[in-house]
């Protein structure tokens, strides 16, 4: 089968299109005959290694989002069919035709959703939901997300309007997104070099970390909340946060999809429902041939997306 690989660490020039052996599913796994792969950041800067050295072991097939119809069940992975359309999480491995993925991180796509829509609903979908959640979402909070325009951020402007925030501010890096995420529902756009966000607010959801942070956090109000649901780290004074009553939460995906099943699948329930009724309106940027992947990390790595970029093997 045709994969997509890298031998050396550095940006997106060392991916590498290449024949492997189709994989067969372990125990507890699914293979997947994968028609589309949703490109994430972290993935990028897996691509780069760490400045300690530290990385995955090489040769290395990048995992990420996917979606497609199993091809083979594994041992013990117990309620699946041949044939059945699923999407959900490969932590590597994804950027290929087929994919042996743990049954548990995998779920059944609903027959009015399409393949692009199933990709980005199930997992950047879950990440907004989840970081919401994370920050105790209530109807009528104001919520600020960062990264508005990309593959999470866009599905988090329009979930909070769904669910009945007061009001949405999106932060983008660039003044060119600002209608992008107006037309998704945003009352009011800012961007990351303003020195006024305007009123603050309940909720910052930050997918982008570093400098912004420190923005993200200035921009809350007293008791508000602010997520950090992707970027790099950045520094927080703790005094700071205890003389204002404010709060800075981690959210990582699989804490919730082990240890609160019953809330992801519940968040799941949701997220094709309000898909189905058209309230959430997943974006696609661009689709890129498997085989130019190193496209699709340049588009991710200058932050140019508006939507997710996505992968098609076939």
């Amino acid at each position: 089968m045709r994969t997509v690989r890298f031998h050396q660490y550095g940006g997106p020039e060392v991916l590498r299109a290449e024949q492997v052996p189709t994989p067969e599913p372990g125990e507890g796994e699914l293979l997947v005959e994968v028609d589309a792969i949703g490109v994430t950041l972290p993935v990028v800067r897996l691509t780069h290694g760490s400045p300690e050295g530290a990385g995955v072991p090489l040769p290395h097939t990048p995992g990420g989002e996917i979606v497609g119809r199993v091809a083979a069940i594994g041992p013990s992975a117990s309620g699946w069919q041949i044939g059945q359309r699923v999407t959900g999480l490969a932590f590597s491995g994804a950027y290929a035709e087929y994919a042996a993925v743990s049954a548990a991180f995998m779920t059944p796509v609903p027959d009015a959703v399409d393949d692009h829509a199933a990709l980005l609903v199930s997992r950047s979908g879950q990440v907004a939901w989840g970081a919401l959640h994370a920050g105790g979402f209530a109807k009528g909070d104001s919520v600020l997300v960062t990264a508005a325009a990309g593959g999470v951020g866009h599905l988090a402007v329009q979930l909070a309007v769904a669910l009945g925030a007061s009001r949405v501010v999106a932060a983008v890096g660039d003044v060119a997104k600002a209608e992008f995420v107006r037309e998704l529902g945003a009352d009011h756009v800012v961007t990351y070099d303003q020195d006024d966000w305007g009123d603050p607010v309940d909720i910052v959801l930050d997918g982008v970390g570093g400098e912004v942070q420190a923005s993200c956090l200035r921009a809350l109000a007293p008791l508000g909340r602010l997520v950090s649901f992707n970027g790099v780290g950045g520094q927080v004074d703790v005094n700071e946060l205890r003389m204002r009553g404010t709060a800075v939460i981690g959210f990582a995906m699989a804490h919730l999809a082990g240890l609160r099943r019953d809330v992801y699948e519940r968040h799941q329930r949701e997220l094709w429902r309000l898909h189905i009724d058209g309230r959430l309106r997943p974006a696609v940027h661009a689709s890129f041939p498997l085989e130019d992947a190193a496209e699709a990390h340049r588009v991710i790595e200058a932050r140019a997306n508006r939507g997710k970029v996505v992968l098609v093997p076939r």
